[in-house]
């Protein structure tokens, strides 16, 4: 029994995934947004969100507005990665 309870597993969980915006429209009750992929996002949680915009998505959702700088720094490390 104490091997059982000192075992630990670790598994991978996206957390977002960085997008750029093409489009933004007011889909009636809501803002949403083509990310250059073609996904539809919802824009509920980053009002200031354009075209032109890094946002970080996750499940359909921008969840936060990334400064371009960050957002391709961090685009550039992910292509060199390799992930």
């Amino acid at each position: 029994m104490h091997g059982e309870a000192s075992r630990v597993t670790l598994t991978a969980m996206c957390l977002g995934k960085i997008e750029r915006l093409v489009d933004v429209w007011d889909g009636g009750a809501s803002r949403r947004g083509r990310a250059e992929c073609g996904t539809i996002l919802s824009l509920a949680y980053t009002p200031d969100a354009g075209p032109g915009s890094y946002v970080l998505a996750h499940a359909g959702v921008a969840v936060r507005l990334l400064d371009a700088a960050t957002a391709e720094e961090a685009l550039a490390l992910r292509e060199a990665g390799g992930a």
